[in-house]
């Protein structure tokens, strides 16, 4: 059959539309039966053409907390009950029919992994699929009619060719002859056991309206589509598309640094716009058994692999393609019509996809996974296609469809855009475990349904008279029938016809020469086969006569019988019009009520569905009033709350306030009693200071020392001036003067523990840094018995038992501040000597108005009463800015405190 090419591009003539009529993409729906009784099961049949989905326990729910339920409507479903033979009925039967009479059809079958889609395509001993059955319908209609081995003859542009029967005949003979071991009639006959019982002679069928003035011719080629490559399972040394190739040296090609990527085939376009594949081996077949042994052959080097839900998962796709090619008869009916233009070609896809699977449950590792990936993608461009093809359809956009994408869906696109029908069966596995796979395909399956091919145009009928083949055998048996009657030659008996025929000549005279100069016997010889010659020719005469008669009146007869014939067929070409009429118009009637029953069945489903979302608008309206209500009630009370707050804040913020203040005045308040607890012991040792000197005495000479303005117990200051020791009496403790009470919690003063000089007392470490300044007063602390360094060392700090260091700083007031920090050496566990921190002296110079109060000496006085400077300065003076600081007082290091001048005894 001529195709004319589909219009992709301006330089292509445009292309009639094949047909005005479309036909949806008929979709199928088969369920596997459960492996375990006890398992949960998700899918539930309502019907024949409709199926439900229950949500498995534990999955997640809708918002109204119920478990969703969705249902699916197919042109057909199948139920776990039904048999191989019943789904052929319906699916598989039509294509073939379609096929014989020179129509494509595309079948391929759909579904999750381990969903039983190559048994519904193959089957299993006893239970044949889809394919097998096929083949068997095919060869049962067309047997009678086949042509001889390599009468038809493929060429490489997806086209083919006739050859005359002696061409044939010597292209059996010369492959015969190449085959390295010949092939017997039995060996051809005999099956593989897995495949011999496959159908069973009561299941056979048959196409009705085959045409007997044609021969026919089967290929079958079977390829496979593995990680996106196309590779023929028909070959003979079919490499392995995951193994790499190697060298004779037994390293991989390409300098060892990455393997040859097997080879695949190419896709191609031929002259009518069909695509095809290239280089595929394509066998002729002569017998369903032969044709299912090519396939069975074919089917061993599929790649398969097993994974954690199907032994054996199909890990490529498989198409089986069998072309049907079939020319008509000459007018006698004997020899097929050598003529290219009048040789038709369709073909029968089927096509055994890979399962889709996720490898968190298939358990992939490795190459498993870039095989999963790349089902997974092609699986995903198929339903590209689908949806494109759909919103083009329906929504009449131009969206071009990437077919190209995937080599599935680009060797296919000529059966969407209506070189045949398409039918899709979709297996599913109700367990529970598959629910949320088998919601994407329903849902792909749905989409599918909404897609119209155009319907193709039937095989144009060739001119010559039909019935001539049946004309021809009637002839010849009616020719051999009366020759039989007559004596005829029938096949075999030629000598003895010409034995009769030389028996009716005249006979010869004598040939027998005894003189040489015989003028007599020889003439007459010649005369004898002269008269023979003649009658013989007379003969020949007659029998052409009474063949030409013969033939004439056959003629005649045919002729009357071929325009009787014609009449009657013209008769029911005009009935059989009608009747595709009446068909057509019942078959619009009835698609017509079905759509009227599906919109009316919509129109239902969305009236109910606006009255849900107009009972849901108006709860969600009111719902939203109330909140709109709570919410400005919510910001009132926070508004309320807010200037609430506003005033607890400010009444906090205004109590701590005036406890700040209170706590100030409080440490104030006992700062000052601690320093009244200061100037009470500094009076007291006024009045031992001045009691302890007796006028009797003279006063030792004056050493020239510093004085500590701070006493600590560890170290006593020296006076510069000592007077005399006074007597019992004038050592009795002085009044003390009048002062606040010291406060409670002040610690009481040690007593301070005075060690003989001759004891040698405690050894210091003077510890006065180079950058030390002289302040060049009269006061200055000195430390006995001390080791004066400028930088501690472990040797130092061995032979001391007390630490000082001397600290200088610049006080507030811009005048100089020296730190005494004092501390006791302490020896470690190591060996060591570690110093802890006691005490902080501060001596501070400040500049006073008062005039420096000198003691008078008795001895040399000026008689106006002039005072000069004495031996020793008035303790109350050196003492008026100084503070005591202990271990574990509450006065903390470095505070500093000056004292006023306190007023004189009387």
């Amino acid at each position: 059959m001529n195709r004319q090419a589909k219009c992709k591009t301006p330089r292509r003539p445009p292309k009639k539309p094949s047909s005005n009529q479309k036909d949806p993409v008929g979709v199928y729906c088969r369920v596997r039966p459960l492996g375990v009784e006890d398992e949960e099961c998700c899918i539930e049949v309502i019907s024949s053409a409709t199926i439900q989905l229950h949500a498995p326990e534990g999955f997640k729910t809708n918002r109204n907390g119920e478990y969703k339920e969705t249902q699916y409507s197919f042109k057909k479903v199948f139920g776990v009950s039904i048999s191989q033979i019943e789904l052929f009925e319906h699916v598989a039967k039509p294509l073939v029919d379609d096929l014989i009479h020179g129509k494509n059809g595309l079948l391929f079958t759909y579904g999750v992994t381990g969903s039983g889609k190559t048994f519904t395509m193959t089957g299993s001993p006893g239970q044949g699929g889809l394919l097998p059955r096929s083949l068997d319908m095919i060869f049962n209609s067309i047997g009678p009619y086949q042509a001889k081995r390599y009468v038809f003859k493929t060429d490489d542009k997806n086209g083919m060719e006739v050859q005359n029967e002696v061409d044939a005949l010597l292209e059996r003979q010369r492959r015969e002859n190449n085959s390295s071991i010949p092939k017997s009639s039995s060996s051809r006959q005999k099956l593989d056991p897995e495949i011999a019982d496959m159908i069973k002679s009561e299941e056979a069928y048959k196409t009705e309206g085959v045409d007997e003035d044609s021969s026919y011719s089967v290929f079958v080629s079977y390829i496979e589509i593995y990680n996106n490559y196309i590779y023929d399972l028909l070959e003979e040394n079919q490499e392995d598309a995951i193994k790499p190739k190697w060298n004779g040296g037994g390293t991989p090609l390409r300098q060892n640094t990455e393997f040859t990527p097997p080879q695949s085939k190419t896709l191609r376009e031929d002259q009518n716009h069909n695509m095809y594949v290239a280089g595929c081996m394509e066998v002729e077949v002569k017998s369903a058994e032969e044709a299912f042994q090519v396939f069975w052959r074919g089917q061993k080097k599929r790649k398969v692999a097993n994974t954690r839900l199907n032994r054996e998962s199909s890990r490529s796709h498989s198409v089986l393609i069998v072309k049907l090619a079939q020319a008509p008869l000459d007018a006698d009916g004997d020899n097929i019509l050598q003529d290219k233009n009048q040789v038709t070609v369709s073909q029968l896809c089927l096509v055994d996809l890979a399962g889709s699977e996720r490898t968190g449950r298939t358990g992939a590792e490795g190459t498993r996974i870039r095989e999963a990936g790349n089902i997974n993608q092609s699986l995903l461009n198929l339903r590209t296609c689908i949806e494109i093809l759909r919103e083009n359809q329906l929504c009449g956009t131009n969206r071009m469809v990437p077919y190209r994408d995937s080599k599935v869906t680009h060797l296919f696109k000529n059966y969407f855009d209506g070189e045949g029908k398409v039918r899709m069966v979709v297996c599913v596995n109700p367990k529970a475990d598959d629910y949320e796979e088998t919601l994407l395909v329903m849902r792909f399956a749905e989409l599918t349904q909404e897609v119209e091919v155009a319907r193709p145009v039937d095989r144009p009928i060739c001119g010559f008279t039909p019935g001539r083949r049946h004309r021809n055998q009637a002839f010849k048996e009616e020719l051999s029938r009366k020759l039989d009657e007559r004596g005829g030659p029938i096949d075999g008996d030629v000598p003895s016809v010409i034995n009769s025929m030389v028996h009716c000549l005249p006979p010869l005279p004598s040939s027998e020469l005894a003189d040489p100069n015989d003028d007599i016997t020889l003439p007459r010889l010649i005369e004898a086969l002269h008269n023979r010659h003649r009658i013989r020719q007379m003969m020949i005469d007659e029998y052409n006569n009474a063949a030409n008669r013969m033939k004439s009146m056959l003629q005649e007869l045919d002729n009357n019988l071929i325009s009787k014939e014609n009449l009657i067929h013209e008769q029911n070409g005009k009935l059989v019009d009608k009747d595709k009429i009446i068909q057509n118009n019942k078959a619009e009637i009835e698609r017509l009520e079905k759509r009227t029953k599906t919109q009316e069945h919509k129109i239902d489903i969305l009236q109910k569905t606006t009255k849900i979302y107009e009972d849901d608008q108006r709860t969600l309206k009111y719902e939203l009033e109330t909140r709109e209500q709570r919410l400005q009630r919510e910001q009132s009370d926070k508004r309320r709350l807010e200037q609430r707050m506003q005033g607890v804040v400010t009444d906090t913020q205004y109590k701590w306030e005036k406890e700040c203040d209170r706590r100030v005045n409080a440490m104030q308040l006992e700062m000052q009693n601690k320093l009244w607890v200061k100037d009470e012991k500094l009076k007291q040792l006024k009045a031992i200071v001045t009691e302890s000197k007796t006028p009797g005495r003279p006063d030792p000479p004056p050493r020239q020392t510093q004085r500590q303005p701070q006493s600590q117990p560890q170290s006593q200051p020296q006076r510069q001036t000592q007077p005399q020791r006074p007597s019992r009496e004038e050592r009795l403790p002085a009044k003390r003067s009048a002062s606040p009470s010291p406060v409670p919690t002040v610690t009481p003063v040690r007593p301070l523990h005075r060690r003989s000089r001759s004891a040698g007392g405690e050894k210091w470490v003077d510890h006065k840094p180079s950058s030390s300044l002289d302040l060049g007063t009269v006061l200055q602390p000195v430390i006995p018995n001390s080791i004066q360094v400028s930088t501690p060392s472990e040797k130092a700090l061995s032979k001391c038992d007390r630490y000082v260091l001397t600290h200088q700083e610049v006080a507030s007031d811009g005048e100089i501040q020296t730190q005494l920090i004092k501390g006791e050496v302490i020896k470690t566990r190591g060996g060591g000597q570690a110093v802890q921190f006691t005490d902080i002296e501060t001596l501070k110079q400040e500049l006073t108005t008062v005039p420096r109060r000198k003691r008078k000496s008795s001895e040399g006085t000026p008689a106006n009463g002039d005072h000069t400077d004495g031996g020793w300065t008035d303790v109350e003076t050196r003492c008026s800015a100084a503070v005591e600081m202990r271990a574990g007082s509450n006065l903390g290091p470095g505070y500093e405190h000056h004292g006023i001048t306190k007023r004189r005894k009387p």
